[in-house]
């Protein structure tokens, strides 16, 4: 099939040009731009409107609640609708969500600002709800990876709630707002350093990958291609699950593998022996992530093994001396493997014989292998010439967090097709405020990518409320606000850190309410200083017509 009939199909589309239906929106939202900047006094035609984009940087439910203060607050200064683009990492990415389950959102921010904090504060979503959602994952779809698990049973005590729309449904009743962008990165390219092909954006139209350009409808997006052409249908991922996807960064792998083994005791579906095998297990891996002596764990699994033997005939056997001196715990990781890998012979009779019911063994599986996003590669076996053939030759692909490359959504935006003059950075990172934008300027020069210089001092120990990084030429101008700073802080930074950590439980009500009033504080500060720089832009636009 020729790549023209593929790009007919709307299957996969190869090629660099926006998808339509991402044109529309953006021309329609650019008037309500112009109307915006006419108001503030700015002078612009359809030719010198600057291209805006806001991008939200990741960080829990501190990253959800700072991007939520910032559009609240944008909103009230009569600067919301200068966003042509809205873009998004890891907790940015759980503001989105919650937003654009609401037609034209931006037109009533405050009540929808309301109903978000309402649910936030109210009742968890039940543990037999959040299992019945886990077991319709592994029901439903060929991929079952610990995203379905970070989804199912994490970001629901965050987000408190199971939300199954789909990104898909965006492209319905938001014509009044910005242009929404989700990113995440291809777990493989960021391991072989392939960071042209890494980036991989969702929107409401497509998803893929944004600098190669190669394009699958969002609504297949998961769903098994070969040759460019769909052979086997997946469900759409819901809005839960992308939360999962682009939210997978939170702390430390030891800290979330830590998480998970603690919670998997809670979703036991087992009876007697079977159960008690998992039960120890998962106490013998928690025992050794803390550091602790694991002998009295290892004889209990001892005496519950006896006389299983694996599918090699051999007995089920690990010692202290083996797991206490083996630093990267591959001992304990194969004998972990080895006993779920065989717990169906060993105990099947004795489960509900459901395929639900093996959802914990192979949880286990996961964690020890750590697979995350596990998504079928819709451009396997294609010929795609900017496309690495490394990604091209992969049945499937695993995507994870931005924010285990760079914590903030530039290279999706920076798609040149997309023009953009000025982009406006509110970073809710936790460590070096300045990390995100230092290392974007980095990679686009590696990348030949156009994008300001960015010089600061190192370290920055208490940075200000706003960074200006002029573009010159093609690149477009960067505005970088980081949340908690001098300005809005005094100096109380580091107390407002503590407070707020990235990976933690749901925040109480006063501290949504201090956090979104801490975030709004930074475009009341600064109301003036984006006014001029939008101007700016408007000006550097109208002397290149010259």
């Amino acid at each position: 099939m020729s790549q023209s009939k593929r790009r007919q199909s709307g299957e996969v589309r190869i090629g660099h040009s926006l998808n339509h239906g991402e044109q529309n929106h953006v021309s329609r939202r650019r008037g309500t731009v112009i109307q915006c900047l006419w108001r503030h006094s700015i002078k612009c035609d359809q030719d010198t409107i600057p291209n805006i984009a806001l991008l939200g940087s990741g960080g829990g439910e501190r990253a959800m609640l700072g991007l939520l203060g910032s559009l609240v607050q944008l909103q009230k200064c009569d600067l919301l609708d200068s966003i042509l683009y809205l873009g998004g990492v890891s907790g940015s990415t759980w503001c989105m969500a919650s937003l654009y389950k609401e037609p034209d959102w931006s037109t009533q921010l405050d009540a929808v600002q309301e109903k978000i904090i309402k649910r936030l504060d109210g009742p968890a979503v039940s543990w037999s709800d959040a299992w019945t959602k886990l077991e319709k994952y592994y029901n439903q779809k060929d991929n079952f990876s610990l995203t379905d698990v970070w989804a199912a049973m994490f970001v629901t005590t965050i987000k408190k709630e199971i939300d199954e729309t789909t990104v898909s449904n965006q492209r319905e009743y938001h014509s009044k707002d910005p242009y929404p962008i989700y990113t995440v990165i291809d777990k493989q390219c960021k391991k072989d350093k392939l960071n042209r092909d890494v980036w991989f954006g969702i929107v409401p139209h497509e998803a893929g990958y944004s600098l190669t350009g190669a394009f699958v409808d969002s609504t297949s997006f998961g769903s098994q291609f070969k040759n460019g052409s769909l052979i086997k249908k997946q469900p759409e991922m819901d809005m839960l699950y992308l939360q999962g996807l682009c939210g997978s960064a939170l702390a430390d792998r030891e800290e979330i593998s830590k998480w998970i083994w603690e919670q998997i005791p809670r979703i036991y579906k087992y009876s007697s022996q079977g159960r008690e095998v998992l039960s120890t297990l998962v106490k013998l891996n928690i025992c050794v992530l803390n550091k602790e002596d694991p002998t009295s764990l290892i004889n209990d699994m001892t005496v519950l093994l006896k006389g299983k033997l694996d599918k090699h005939g051999r007995a089920m056997f690990i010692s202290a001396k083996e797991v206490l001196y083996e630093p990267k715990h591959d001992r304990l990781k194969q004998y972990t493997l080895n006993i779920c890998e065989n717990f169906e012979d060993w105990f099947g009779d004795s489960a509900t014989g459901a395929r639900a019911s093996w959802i914990i063994p192979k949880i286990i599986q996961l964690l020890c292998n750590w697979t995350w996003g596990t998504t079928y590669n819709f451009v396997h076996n294609m010929k795609v010439q900017d496309v690495n053939p490394s990604v091209l030759s992969e049945k499937e692909r695993y995507y994870e967090d931005a924010g285990l490359l760079i914590n903030s959504p530039y290279f999706p935006v920076l798609r040149k097709e997309r023009h953009i003059d000025l982009i406006i950075s509110f970073d809710f990172s936790a460590g070096d405020p300045m990390e995100t934008v230092k290392k974007t300027s980095q990679m686009c020069k590696e990348l030949k990518i156009p994008f300001p210089e960015v010089h600061v001092p190192e370290p920055v120990q208490e940075p200000t409320d706003f960074y200006l990084f002029e573009g010159k030429n093609e690149a477009p101008t960067v505005i970088h606000i980081p949340l908690f700073n001098k300005v809005n802080c005094g100096g109380c930074i580091k107390e407002w850190e503590k407070r707020y950590s990235t990976f933690q439980g749901p925040y109480s009500h006063d501290m949504i309410i201090d956090l979104i009033k801490k975030a709004g504080e930074n475009v009341i500060n600064n109301k003036e200083k984006l006014v001029k720089t939008i101007q700016a832009s408007v000006e550097k636009k109208k002397a290149k017509l010259q």
